[in-house]
This record gives C-alpha cells, sequence and structure tokens, in this order.
C-alpha cells in the first residue's frame, strides 16, 4: 500500500475527521462514522477514491 495523500491533505484530513467525528457523537448520528474513514485516511496516508483517477497529493 503505497501513500498517496501528502502531508497537507493529511492534516486537513485529521482535523476535518476530528470535528466530523465529535459532531456526530454530540448530535447522535451516524455522521460519525463518516468523520472516522476521514479520519483513518488521514492518520495511514491513503485514500481508495485517489486510485480510479490517479490523484497523487503526496510529494517525494
Amino acid at each position: 500500500m503505497k501513500c498517496n495523500v501528502g502531508k497537507i491533505d493529511r492534516i486537513i484530513r485529521i482535523v476535518i475527521g476530528l470535528v466530523i467525528a465529535v459532531a456526530g457523537v454530540i448530535f447522535e448520528s451516524y455522521w460519525g462514522l463518516v468523520g472516522i474513514l476521514v479520519l483513518a485516511t488521514g492518520i495511514f496516508g491513503y485514500c481508495l477514491f485517489y486510485l480510479p483517477f490517479k490523484i497523487n497529493t503526496n510529494k517525494k
């Protein structure tokens, strides 16, 4: 599994994922699960949705 999410993209995903997950818990909504998915892509640095479009924001 090759990292395809860059540093700034990862930071944005982690922040947005945390906000959505916390809002999901506070409002008792399933949107918290979407936040966890976004958070996981930020933590692991790999996004499955980038593959079909051949997007790679990781600059080496």
